[in-house]
């Protein structure tokens, strides 16, 4: 399980890039590189990082599922990911 920190900092920075889209589009299509320099760090969607919706982990994310692949396997083996099945062959 990741931090409650680090879960809450990602949340500030999607509500930040949300928040200062529009801004962000505008100024590119104006070609304003000052102005855009002067908008804060955390607006960049370069700066958001995946992490699984139920324990936070940043790596293993799977992005067709919205969680990583560790807890993926727990919910697909218990059968609770409809179409999904373990393959065997």
């Amino acid at each position: 399980m990741a931090k409650e920190s680090m879960k809450a900092r990602e949340v500030k920075r999607q509500k930040l890039v949300d928040k200062f889209e529009a801004k962000r589009k505008a100024l590119k299509e104006a070609g304003d590189y000052e102005a855009l320099q002067r908008l804060p760090k955390n607006a960049s969607p370069v700066r958001l990082h995946n992490r699984c919706k139920l324990t936070g982990r940043p790596k293993g994310y799977m992005r067709q599922f919205g969680i990583s692949r560790v807890v993926f396997r727990e919910i697909a083996n218990q059968g609770l990911i409809p179409g999904v099945k373990k393959a065997s062959w």
